[in-house]
């Protein structure tokens, strides 16, 4: 794509790679042998600083240069308006409850940045709802995707679009009122670096939303059995399984006691994490049918855990019960792949 000089895209980065390019973003990465130090990449983030880091970063960049995120769905030419419907349909089938979770139509008038826009289904969201919206990724492919994508609908223009790092935003501090990222923040080498510079970037109350994957899930589970137990390495856990065969190499899940620890240490207000479990992942997570089964069992037996009501009928006890703002409250099927977690920065 030769991108138009449009004052609201950046474009300084290198040209695009073909797809044919080799890397270890794809399921056999095994070959470096860094990967495979037995847990300790993810316990250390000095790991994942220096060359290995900026390894990593360039690996989760070329995967995801090759495609954005859903559109292996799409079977229209690439960029029509087909093409695009098809990407939102499948979306938000599979994941109804971004809608929920996002509420793009209470930021009507406010300043939005998204980090890690992919193919735009939800950064066009806020265009729709009429964000004042910017947004991040780390790659070409994501930008001609919503340009296009933007022109193709005859949205508004959003207030900035360019490609950068989440671990280093481009924008002053203080400048939104809300940072939102879904499922992306944990292909990052330094998650928490990057949760921090959302934090940074985002006004003393502001809030900000952001979705990571559950490492004790069924989805991260039928990983394990597919590359681990079935090729007789039982003994290969579920963050080796995660980090070398879901997505770009080096893809990260936190447990719930995991996010309590690391979004403690960024003394955010009113933290909520509501576990959620995408459509797909209930009705197809294995192909093997009794397999299937016991997922399905597991994720019933695990239940539905609601979130505390803001409001109520009797609002003497909703008020007795409410956690703190210092409190981070769970909620959702501990069993799904999405951590949808939501948090104030403090004044």
């Amino acid at each position: 794509m030769n991108s138009p000089a449009i004052p609201w895209a950046s474009f300084t980065v290198s040209p695009r790679e073909k797809s044919s390019d080799s890397g270890c973003g794809t399921l056999d990465c095994e070959r470096e042998p860094w990967v495979n130090w037995p847990g300790m990449y993810l316990k250390n983030s000095e790991l994942l600083t220096g060359e290995n880091g900026a390894y990593l970063k360039e690996e989760v960049r070329r995967f995801w240069n090759r495609a954005s995120c859903d559109t292996e769905v799409a079977n229209s030419p690439k960029f029509s308006h087909e093409y695009f419907e098809e990407i939102e349909s499948f979306r938000y089938v599979d994941q109804a409850f971004i809608h929920s979770f996002a509420q793009f139509t209470r930021y009507r008038g406010k300043k939005v940045l998204e980090v890690g826009f992919g193919a735009g289904t939800d950064f066009v969201q806020w265009l729709r709802a009429g964000s004042l919206a910017s947004g991040v990724d780390l790659t070409q492919e994501a930008l001609d995707n919503l340009l296009h994508r933007i022109k193709v609908y005859g949205l508004p223009s959003p207030e900035k679009i360019q490609i950068a790092d989440a671990e280093h935003l481009p924008f002053e501090s203080n400048s939104f009122d809300l940072g939102y990222s879904f499922g992306v923040l944990m292909l990052a080498p330094d998650t928490e670096k990057a949760i921090k510079e959302l934090v940074r970037v985002v006004v003393p109350n502001g809030e900000i939303k952001i979705m990571l994957y559950n490492r004790h899930s069924v989805y991260a589970f039928n990983v394990w059995v597919k590359h681990a137990l079935a090729r007789g390495k039982p003994w290969k856990s579920l963050r080796w399984a995660l980090w070398n065969h879901v997505e770009s190499l080096g893809t990260k899940g936190y447990t719930r006691t995991e996010l309590r620890q690391m979004l403690s240490r960024l003394s955010l207000r009113e933290v909520r994490i509501r576990t959620e479990l995408p459509t797909g992942e209930y009705m197809c997570a294995s192909a093997f049918p009794p397999l299937n089964w016991l997922y399905r069992l597991a994720i019933r037996l695990a239940g539905y855990s609601p979130a505390y009501p803001a409001t109520g009928y009797n609002q003497a006890l909703v008020e007795k019960y409410r956690p703190s703002a210092e409190e981070i409250e769970f909620s959702g099927n501990g069993l799904g792949f999405f951590h949808c977690i939501s948090a104030r920065k403090p004044v």
